[in-house]
């Protein structure tokens, strides 16, 4: 199982359908060849898989004049709650400071829990897009970006 493998499998786990969020295999293996683009995957620990282990975890972000944008990021849901998601993030964050990243930011749907981690690790919520996400159930979503100065 190659990284793509990987990455795709956690996708097909973590995206709920009703919102429309998750990628194609070819949107991921097109973004995948970008310069600017850079990726970390999660085992059980935290850290980048040993080779035959499956990922719980990934983060895709593309990056451009000292910023980087989550463009993607998940967690299986049965691995959920066990720091993986915290421990990738902080992965980003050192990983990104290497490349001269100085700003992350991100979108994602209001009401999103995983809006708390982000507030953890020094994320704020800079602007709002009304009915951005599709909602089956309650009707369109808002997104909130956030930002985090590294």
């Amino acid at each position: 199982m190659d990284d793509l493998d990987r990455i795709m499998a956690v996708m097909d786990a973590a995206f709920d359908p009703e919102y429309g969020e998750a990628w194609t295999r070819r949107q991921i293996g097109d973004a995948l060849t970008l310069q600017n683009t850079h990726y970390l995957l999660a085992g059980r620990d935290g850290e980048h898989p040993l080779d035959g282990e499956e990922a719980l975890g990934f983060v895709l972000t593309r990056g451009t004049a000292g910023e980087e944008e989550v463009l993607l990021i998940a967690v299986k849901p049965e691995a959920r709650r066990n720091g993986i998601g915290r421990a990738l993030l902080a992965r980003l964050l050192e990983s990104a400071r290497q490349r001269g990243t100085s700003r992350l930011c991100l979108e994602m749907r209001d009401g999103n829990p995983a809006k708390h981690l982000y507030a953890s690790l020094g994320f704020i919520p800079v602007s709002r897009r009304p009915n951005y996400y599709r909602g089956a159930l309650n009707g369109p979503i808002d997104a909130i970006t956030y930002t985090c100065e590294i």
